[in-house]
């Protein structure tokens, strides 16, 4: 790597700079001051680094994805290039490329207006992002464009500066962030990399909210922040450059700061009410597309806070538990969903809206949700709207395995809008549910096409009842068959095979320890991933009909056994879960083909969950 830049793989901190002016003893003119100037350093990288570059790889990328290459080039007059190596999915140095090109003290690049630069690559792809603005600090001046194409040729690409005059003292000169082509690395090289004056650049166009008008109900106490951010040039191709850009390039105007503030962050703030108040922003003076208007109906009214214990809940969606991991709350289902999110906070209150609502989903789905021990689903939803006549709110359930969906739907009267109604329903309710094991999505669906916008709040499952155990109570059952015909692993109720390793060192994270439950040893494994036992000694269990297994779980959904012989060949057999108590099972050998039954060296589990087991053994 080129010596003329100074590389640092950790966080950057830049070192305070201290001026002293010392007057003692003499006088001076203070009009005479000037104001600090900071250099006007266009270049980048031509040829070689400019002076006071600084560069840091981000967090989990390769670090040594950057270099200098000294062979390929933009021209033949040209001496070096930047090189960029993409890894393969799966390399352990890191998951990408990417890293930030920083100065030490600040530039002042108010008299450019693009960043432009030469690029090329092994292959055809897309680079995830490319921009400038990163300086490892506060980002405050950040700029990028994303899904960026390249080819096999040289090409010149533009990144329009969405307001220069912002840019008196930039420290993050240039970006990058790309990771695997389906799976696969590659490299692409960038060169005459520099800031620039063009003529070219033109019409410039400035967006909040995606350039949308955007009208909604608020409360006092309710914050947002204002997304879809970003600044489109005309470049001399003809077509439009989108660059997705920072807040703090915008300003930020409420029409009625007595209704709703704005910070220079964009981060909008109800404080008083009834009464409206629109949000509008401009960029070096230009006005931006889109608007936010609030209608502030004062006071928010909060959803029933829970009482439930937290031992009987399942929750997706609610401030008083611990929410189950949610793959999203709006899947934007095209082309047919027409729900947008909303969401909202009132002191501390999370609060989901949709707007547009014809039917949304939320879906969980790392890992599903088992919900055999619960008997219900609750949800509190508000319709802000006034309905001109009854509604008619469904709700589905959707089982991933072979639960199937089942649907129910309730009557709203008009009358009891714009004020929460609590949902208890029994599972009993959702015809077409045969099971709800694998429940990996709740959609909610307006069946008649009147109600155009609800709030959402305490969505969970729940059990009126006992919570069940999270451990056996009692014993798995005594084994009953002879000891002549039986090859015990682990089992009180035989002599097991000698020297067996119940937890080898395979690199799993699964904890194993053996319990007394009802006075019986009981194998538990805490947090399943996989967990091997080696056997004493080979087996030849070909004369043996079944291996025999109790089982017990309270919050698996997936667990597997195999048989090992040397090679290694090994088979699963998908167990049951959760348990409802002991299980027991009986597994043909023949199950386990093409394992040698003569020979079989060792047995795993794999799956999630905590599971206990005892009575392990080979039966004819």
């Amino acid at each position: 790597m080129s010596t003329t830049i100074r590389t640092r793989l950790l966080k950057y901190t830049p070192m305070g700079v201290l001026a002293a002016l010392l007057l003692s003893g003499c006088q001076r003119d203070l009009n005479d001051l000037q104001p600090v100037s900071y250099p006007t350093n266009p270049e980048v990288f031509i040829n070689s680094f400019s002076p006071g570059l600084n560069y840091a790889a981000f967090g989990g990328s390769v670090p040594t994805a950057f270099d200098v290459d000294n062979s390929v080039t933009y021209t033949s007059t040209s001496t070096t290039s930047m090189r960029f190596e993409v890894p393969d999915a799966g390399d352990p140095r890191g998951a990408y490329a990417g890293g930030t090109y920083f100065t030490s003290v600040g530039r002042d690049l108010t008299g450019y207006n693009a960043l432009t630069f030469w690029m090329k690559a092994s292959q055809p792809a897309n680079i995830d992002v490319l921009g400038f603005g990163n300086d490892l600090g506060a980002n405050k001046y950040q700029a990028s464009i994303s899904g960026v194409p390249v080819t096999t040729n040289w090409q010149k690409y533009i990144i329009p500066l969405p307001d220069p005059s912002r840019l008196t003292t930039e420290r993050g000169m240039f970006f990058y962030s790309e990771g695997p082509e389906n799976d696969r690395g590659y490299t692409f090289w960038i060169d005459e990399l520099k800031y620039e004056k063009l003529g070219t650049v033109a019409h410039p166009e400035h967006a909040i909210l995606n350039g949308q008008d955007q009208v909604e109900t608020a409360f006092l106490g309710v914050s947002k922040v204002i997304g879809g951010l970003s600044s489109t040039s005309n470049l001399p191709s003809g077509i439009n450059q989108t660059v997705n850009v920072t807040p703090a390039y915008f300003e930020f105007v409420s029409s009625n700061e007595s209704v709703a503030t704005v910070n220079e962050f964009g981060v909008v703030s109800v404080v008083g009410g009834p009464g409206n108040a629109t949000i509008t922003a401009t960029v070096g003076g230009v006005p931006a597309k889109g608007s936010l208007t609030l209608q502030s109906v004062g006071n928010f009214q909060p959803a029933p806070v829970p009482t439930r214990p937290a031992a009987n809940v399942i929750s997706l969606f609610s401030d008083a538990y611990t929410n189950v991991p949610v793959d999203y709350y709006n899947g934007y289902w095209a082309p047919f969903q027409t729900t947008q999110s909303a969401d909202f906070a009132v002191n501390g209150d999370n609060v989901l809206q949709y707007t547009d609502f014809n039917f949304v989903g939320i879906q969980f789905t790392s890992p599903t949700v088992n919900a055999t021990a619960m008997t219900h689903l609750h949800v509190d939803i508000y319709l802000p709207n006034t309905l001109p006549a009854n509604a008619r709110f469904k709700i589905e359930l959707v089982d991933n395995g072979t639960g199937g969906t089942g649907a129910f739907t309730t009557n709203i009267p008009a009358a009891q809008s714009q004020q929460w109604i609590s949902l208890d329903i029994p599972f009993s309710n959702f015809a077409g549910l045969s099971n709800r094991n694998n429940l990996f999505q709740v959609i909610f669906v307006d069946e008649d096409n009147n109600i155009p916008s609800f709030y959402a709040d305490n969505v969970y499952f729940y059990n009126t009842g006992t919570p069940p155990p999270s451990a056996p109570t009692t014993a798995a059952p005594t084994p009953t068959h002879p000891a002549a015909g039986v090859i015990s692993v682990f089992s009180n109720g035989y002599t097991n095979i000698a020297g067996t390793d119940l937890n080898p060192n395979w690199g799993q994270a699964t904890v194993v320890t053996q319990i007394p439950v009802q006075g019986n040893n009981t194998l538990k494994y805490a947090g399943l991933n996989y967990q091997g036992i080696q056997l004493g000694s080979p087996q030849n269990v070909s004369a043996l009909g079944f291996l025999h297994l109790d089982f017990w779980s309270a919050n698996s959904t997936s667990l597997k056994v195999f048989l090992i012989s040397p090679g290694p060949v090994e088979t699963p057999v998908t167990l049951n879960v959760p348990t409802t108590g002991w299980s027991s099972i009986d597994i043909p050998l023949s199950s386990f083909a093409p394992v040698n039954l003569s020979d079989v060296i060792q047995l795993k589990f794999e799956g999630n969950g905590d599971i206990y087991l005892d009575n392990i053994y080979f039966r004819n």
